[in-house]
């Protein structure tokens, strides 16, 4: 152990060197690599947020929607924070749902895609 405490204290920069800068360098690094991680997550919530806000500004009545609980159903009605949708034709059942529990719009091209 004494053997290689002295060979690291040989290695060491020598002069009047400050040995606190060369330790200081990795944590800068990972100060960095932090905010760098915290502020690319962050535009990407606000990005998917913009996304959400724009589906369902953009859902309409007779539109196919898939629901966060795995629901696919027809919206009959909007309100301003509800959606009314029939989830079964033959019994022209219909459930009540906030917005914010549509997760997508099915288009046709959805539709086939699910079936293949």
């Amino acid at each position: 152990m004494h053997m290689m405490m002295s060979i690291l204290a040989q290695a060491a920069p020598g002069g009047g060197a400050n040995p606190t800068a060369g330790s200081f360098l990795p944590f800068a690094l990972m100060a960095g690599m932090v905010v760098f991680i915290l502020l690319t997550s962050r535009s990407q919530k606000k990005r998917e947020k913009r996304d959400r806000d724009n589906m369902h500004a953009s859902m309409s009545k007779n539109d196919r929607v898939l629901t966060i609980g795995g629901v696919v159903g027809t919206i009959m009605s909007i309100k301003d924070e509800e959606v009314v949708l029939k989830v079964d034709e033959s019994t022209n059942t219909k459930m009540t749902f906030r917005k914010t529990a549509v997760q997508q719009i099915i288009s046709d091209d959805t539709a086939t895609l699910g079936n293949k």
